[in-house]
């Protein structure tokens, strides 16, 4: 079965400018969440990464197309065409749509600022010329204008409401022009309305589609993907008001515009734009609720009071201390009056949120001294069926004392691991075991820099270990990774009496995958039955570390689709594909809590860190993973040999995967010849953890 497209990735690197990339990252997630993972890359990944198999889209912002020309001329460009020729799919904004052409021409005339040459990708057969207005500065908003735009409403058959005419944020954009334009590889989506101070032939064409091979490419000289809510007002410019207004005013033509351009390029589209949801209140409780003002009184030296108020001044956040009777402080009552907002929430702004700087916005915790929260302030998360969950798994796992105690949940977080992790102030009083668990995130982090946002229906959380500093070089931190995988997995299989067949399994390093509940195509029913089992990820796992006061402080953060099938699938998901093809048992299993699943990952993840702690990662610990990974035997490419018999110079070649290394976690492999028989010599691999694919990775040494 070929892997799913599930990644939309937008070019960051060389050429290419914050704010456009900023501005393209943002609406994209907005109209293609929950279906696809909007990702920025760099030219480093373009080149050197295997992107291509999971990429729906590739996307270059604006910017300045030499800079993309200077890294990516030869094997970039190479690549990029090879992947759009085979059915991929590229969206250029303005620097990205010259880029696109087979002939770029900017400011002719101008020695200051002309560039002028042919271009690789060549995916429109003419020529971009540009800028189509006069009065481009680079950095400047000065040649920044709201253009018209007329649609070709016949070139979007089928794509649903399309605008006659909307308007755009443009600034040094071109023209596309050339004898292509009108032949059956060329379609003009859109044209601009009004003269142009260069050439742009009859059509004027503003926006357009290039069939390219079995895949396709739109470019477009205007920047449809900035919305009016992200301009910042620049009174140095005359008139940016009236064009921030003008924008605003055509907000939902130029969307609807922007969702047929994706559907044209084989995209499924989230017909109802996704709004990132304000922030809302975390509440803090434990199972035995009185003691939370035990845990409150060890923060006493890190609390500041302010006219009567409490808070928590940390490096990255302010956490506002409410009791569960007074959710409306002083302060928030006189913001409230003065903005007609919740102090609970961010503002909203028109008809959507903004770029948000998520670090100014003070964070409401509200502490449950006496009582768990009530099913209505927090109506996605059961505190009752957590906790007693919590005993039931308890039951089972002897080790499994007190982790998950002391809990804090919100509706709507940045991110549970960067509220820990990154307040050292208050990550340094939290014991371990405290875990945070969010229905959804809206900065969401991944490998990386990989940041995005987190629906509704997954499992959310981060749990903190402590793990003292004499154990970390007999106990290496790597291993908690390893742990958490095996957690995740044993809590799914563990869930209930019937589920221990739920077929989910660990990818080296820190993934949970599962397989995949798609039925098989016809036309790949005699491969499928030809090869191995086809997986799909499910979940991930991202380790976060700090030293502090003698210990590392660890926040474990694990993210499970359970309910949510998007991007991928679900655990519900493989439920269901159970129930239609087993016995009436499996048809009963009832759907997978959130709640329950967390305490039974905290249960089983406080047994295994307790044998971890005393004894290491044990051979049953080993036996137990290997029983559950997906890698037995897989044959991979080695990258970067360091090997003396080679005089330094770097060898590839082959290996097959026989485990994970007992002192640092490493994987090992054993070398193969040509013929793919084992050489004798054995491999520590490392793996880049900002990869595509892991197994990429480089290796570090031999055995």
């Amino acid at each position: 079965m070929p892997p799913r497209k599930l990644n939309v990735l937008v070019y960051t690197g060389a050429g290419s400018t914050v704010e456009s990339v900023k501005h393209a990252i943002y609406t994209l997630r907005r109209l293609l969440s929950p279906n696809y993972a909007v990702i920025p890359i760099t030219e480093t990944t373009l080149l050197k990464e295997p992107w291509g198999p999971s990429c729906a889209l590739l996307v270059f912002p604006g910017g300045a197309d030499l800079g993309y020309c200077r890294v990516l001329d030869g094997n970039g460009n190479s690549i990029i065409s090879q992947y759009v020729r085979r059915g991929g799919a590229y969206l250029g904004f303005c620097a990205g749509g010259y880029y696109g052409t087979k002939r770029c021409e900017f400011e002719v005339g101008n020695p200051a600022m002309e560039v002028a040459g042919p271009r690789e990708l060549g995916f429109f057969p003419g020529t971009c010329r540009g800028g189509a207005w006069k009065g481009f500065q680079y950095h400047s908003e000065s040649g920044a204008r709201a253009v018209r735009l007329d649609v070709t409403k016949a070139a979007f058959s089928g794509a649903g409401v399309v605008p006659e005419i909307f308007t755009s944020y443009y600034n040094g954009g071109g023209v596309f022009v050339g004898s292509a334009i009108g032949t059956s590889d060329v379609d003009v989506l859109a044209s601009y309305a009004d003269e142009l101070d260069v050439d742009g032939g009859p059509e004027k064409a503003a926006i357009v589609y290039c069939k390219v091979g079995q895949g396709a490419a739109i470019l477009t000289g205007p920047h449809p993907e900035f919305t009016a809510v992200n301009l910042s007002p620049h009174n140095d410019v005359p008139g940016y008001d009236k064009l921030i207004a003008t924008l605003r005013a055509s907000d939902d033509a130029r969307s609807s515009f922007l969702k047929a351009c994706l559907a044209k390029l084989g995209l499924e589209i989230n017909q109802e734009t996704s709004h990132v949801p304000s922030l809302s209140q975390l509440h803090l409780s434990s199972i035995t609720s009185s003691h939370v003002d035990e845990l409150l009184h060890s923060f006493q030296d890190i609390i500041s009071r302010e006219d009567g108020e409490e808070y928590i001044r940390a490096e990255n956040d302010t956490f506002h201390l409410q009791g569960p009777e007074t959710p409306w402080s002083v302060s928030d009552m006189k913001e409230a009056l003065t903005s007609g907002n919740s102090p609970n929430q961010t503002p909203p702004d028109g008809k959507g949120e903004g770029i948000i700087d998520y670090n100014a916005v003070i964070k409401h915790v509200v502490a449950h001294n006496k009582d768990w929260p009530e099913a209505k302030a927090t109506p996605y998360f059961n505190h009752s069926t957590y906790y007693s969950s919590l005993r039931e798994y308890r039951e089972t796992e002897p080790e499994a004392e007190d982790w998950g105690d002391f809990l804090m949940y919100g509706e709507v977080v940045t991110s549970t691991n960067t509220v820990l992790e990154k307040n050292t102030k208050l990550l340094s009083r939290l014991p371990s075991g405290f875990t945070f668990v969010a229905t959804t995130q809206v900065a969401g982090r991944g490998r990386g820099n990989n940041v995005w946002v987190s629906p509704a229906g997954c499992l959310i959380m981060s749990t903190v270990i402590n793990h003292p500093a004499h154990l970390a070089q007999s106990r290496p931190i790597v291993f908690l990774q390893y742990l958490a995988a095996l957690a995740v997995v044993k809590a799914v299989q563990a869930y209930g009496d019937g589920y221990a067949g739920i077929p989910v399994k660990i990818k080296w390093p820190n993934d949970i995958y599962a397989l995949d509940p798609r039925p098989a195509s016809p036309s790949d029913a005699p491969a499928a039955a030809s090869s191995s089992p086809s997986y799909v990820k499910i979940g991930g796992i991202l380790a976060n570390c700090s030293y502090i006061a003698g210990a590392y402080q660890v926040v474990l953060g694990i993210g499970v689709n359970t309910t949510n099938g998007r991007p991928t699938t679900s655990l519900d998901a493989l439920l269901l594909a159970a129930a239609s093809s087993a016995s009436a048992s499996a048809k009963s299993l009832a759907p997978f809590r959130v709640e329950r699943l967390a305490a039974a990952v905290v249960a089983r993840l406080e047994g295994l860190y307790a044998t971890f702690a005393r004894r290491g990662f044990t051979p049953d610990m080993e036996r137990a993973y290997y029983a559950h990974w997906l890698h037995g035997g897989q044959v991979v490419r080695l990258e970067g040999v360091d090997d003396a018999g080679a005089g330094g110079r770097s060898a590839e070649g082959r290996a097959r995967i026989v485990g994970i290394t007992r002192d640092w976690g490493l994987l090992r492999a054993e070398e193969l010849d040509d013929r793919d028989r084992p050489t004798g010599r054995v491999w520590a691999l490392q793996s880049d953890e900002n990869s595509f694919d892991f197994f990429r990775g480089l290796v570090r040494r031999r055995i």
